[in-house]
């Protein structure tokens, strides 16, 4: 199931054909029938072990303590994830809801619902906030979700290269076993996160 994650994450639902996942996963064609029916039948188990193991940062931000505890711990996710030298960079929900032909839109439907879910664990999260008094009253929960989404498909979707003089995060260092910069760079200011919040709605700073 890992190779099959890795070709689905890589190329896309779309992208991916099943003889490359047969050749991923070192089976044949009636083999990956039998096993799991068809291909959207194994995107939907790959989808399963992604969140599983690959989005564990976000169940673990959850039963975070703070509202700020909470978009840290997602964004250090978010980043550990996309400086990871061994594995496919980019959200996976991202790359295949946005390549889905229509032939494809149940899965792209499943990829938008799974993602709906999570926006709604997150804001039920801010509300407790402020139920709590973690969060002054006035806050806009759902305003404060979007934006935090908003950082993460950012931080996912749209890395950069390395600039040859600046430094790097100290997770990026650990996925370069040589010590030089690696090829994908979020500057390491971008790992201390507050929440700060304003009359005109929340928003998040970084420092």
């Amino acid at each position: 199931m890992a190779q099959a994650l890795r070709v689905f994450w890589e190329k896309g639902y779309d992208g991916t054909s099943l003889n490359d996942l047969t050749e991923a996963m070192g089976i044949t064609r009636p083999s990956l029938y039998a096993a799991f029916g068809n291909k959207e039948a194994l995107f939907r188990k790959a989808l399963d072990l992604y969140e599983t193991e690959k989005l564990a940062y976000i169940r673990r931000a959850m039963d975070q303590p703070t509202a700020r505890g909470v978009a840290e711990v997602m964004l250090r996710g978010s980043v550990d994830n996309v400086t990871s030298s061994n594995e496919p960079h980019g959200c996976m929900g991202v790359i295949t809801s946005v390549a889905c032909g229509p032939e494809s839109q149940t899965v792209r439907e499943e990829v938008v619902k799974r993602g709906e879910v999570a926006k709604r664990a997150l804001i039920e999260r801010f509300e407790r906030a402020k139920e709590e008094g973690d969060l002054p009253a006035h806050v806009d929960a759902e305003g404060l979700m979007r934006v935090l989404i908003a950082m993460l498909q950012g931080s996912l979707s749209r890395p950069t290269r390395a600039p040859p003089a600046r430094s790097w995060t100290s997770s990026s260092k650990a996925a370069s076993p040589s010590g030089r910069a690696p090829d994908l760079y979020l500057p390491k200011d971008f790992l201390s996160v507050s929440i700060e919040l304003s009359l005109d709605g929340p928003y998040l700073a970084l420092y």
